[in-house]
């Protein structure tokens, strides 16, 4: 009996996670979308700003070291010149670290709010309810599928963001060789 209500509380409990983890999922839907700007914009000024930060790199141009729009690790490396590789790659996973946890987390909660609506439908196909059946389905198929597309927003945009932070420690070393 007691094995009975264990089992009848956890049901419970895990319906009354569903609320916050369908919330959790619309709200990173929209975060995703944000970081898909900002990325689109950090690129537009990258492009922009990659000529002059590239001279400065070679000293092919007579210009002093100065910040960048754009280059966020290079732009720490010159207001702390004395920075360590370890404090500028710490810097590094800071500008990763949302997006990564961000496309590790969506296809988890779409995955808990798939999960959660299966008791109920499996309880209606024993009970012989088609509609209850479809209701729960519905639910849980749509929060898996948008835990997936909020991950593939976030992965491209952290991937490229990756490269671009390993580029910035590769010449800010480059930079430090000539120093």
């Amino acid at each position: 009996m007691n094995i009975q209500l264990l089992e009848l509380t956890m049901a419970k409990a895990s319906e009354l996670l569903m609320a916050p983890v369908i919330v959790l999922i619309c709200a990173l839907v929209v975060y995703a979308i944000y970081e898909l700007g900002r990325f689109t914009s950090q690129w537009l000024v990258r492009k922009k700003n990659k000529l002059v930060y590239i001279q400065q790199i070679t000293g092919s141009g007579t210009q002093t070291i100065s910040t960048h729009a754009g280059y966020p690790i290079h732009n720490y490396f010159i207001d702390n010149p004395y920075a360590s590789d370890d404090e500028l790659e710490v810097v590094a996973l800071k500008q990763l670290e949302n997006l990564r946890i961000v496309t590790r987390i969506a296809p988890m909660l779409g995955l808990i709010a798939t999960m959660i609506p299966m008791g109920p439908a499996l309880q209606a196909l024993a009970d012989g309810n088609i509609q209850g059946i479809s209701e729960n389905l519905i639910i849980a198929f749509a929060a898996v599928i948008w835990g997936l597309v909020i991950s593939s927003l976030t992965f491209w945009p952290a991937s490229v963001k990756k490269r671009w932070c390993a580029d910035e420690l590769i010449n800010i070393r480059k930079i430090k060789g000539t120093a």
